[in-house]
């Protein structure tokens, strides 16, 4: 069904995780430290990769930020460490969405199957595109452009503003952004949506402006002047 990267040092998870994807219909390749793990990535289609943090040579913060430089699949980052600023630190170098160890093999595969779903569907829309500002976007291919210039941005930022401008003047709570781009099932908290409201903000330049914050409620796509 899917091309999956298992990132993984430790021997006997790497083969938990390569046999519960397998039994899911994947297809799956392994890399046992984070230098392996872009080798594989520059050379070879992947749809999603699963990413432990704590490895030899590059971390696994490393290897997202460098991942995301090179491709937007999705990324799930795994980890023995259940810090909220670690799980930050993550969502803001691109990961889609996170586990601590130890976890249910057959629950990371629930969100595996489940992220690839929101990735290779189809949009729903029938708009041709959602056009905010100077900001314009392409459901069909999930490209988003700046002024006319295409910009890069992970599957998770795509989604939160393709959500906003969609629903413009709309005031959504973090606990509703939270919910309807991470699933009700995510192990984050809405600090998560801060930080990515704060990226995107980031790479859309003043446009950004227009992705307004309401204290004490939320955020809105608003196009102002």
């Amino acid at each position: 069904m899917a091309n999956i990267l298992i990132v993984e040092d430790e021997k006997n998870m790497q083969e938990i995780i390569t046999e519960y994807m397998r039994r899911g219909g994947h297809t799956c390749y392994t890399a046992d430290d984070g230098v392996d793990a872009l080798m594989v990535l520059k050379n070879n289609p992947m749809d999603l990769m699963i990413l432990d943090i704590m490895m030899p040579l590059l971390d696994g913060f490393s290897v997202c930020k460098m991942a995301r430089e090179m491709s937007n699949i999705p990324i799930i980052m795994l980890t023995a460490k259940g810090g909220e600023d670690d799980k930050l630190k993550g969502y803001d170098l691109g990961a889609d969405d996170y586990m601590t160890k130890p976890f249910s093999p057959k629950v990371l595969l629930a969100k595996t199957n489940a992220l690839l779903r929101r990735t290779s569907a189809g949009p729903t829309d029938t708009v041709n595109t959602v056009n905010g500002g100077k900001i314009s976007i392409i459901p069909a291919s999930h490209k988003v452009f700046l002024d006319g210039q295409e910009i890069t941005l992970t599957y998770k930022e795509y989604e939160l503003l393709h959500f906003l401008m969609s629903n413009p003047g709309h005031i959504f709570t973090r606990e509703q952004l939270l919910n309807r781009i991470w699933g009700y099932d995510f192990e984050g908290t809405t600090r998560t949506v801060d930080t990515h409201i704060k990226t995107l903000r980031q790479k859309l330049g003043n446009e950004g402006r227009h992705i307004v914050t309401l204290i004490r409620s939320g955020y809105k796509f608003e196009v102002t002047a």
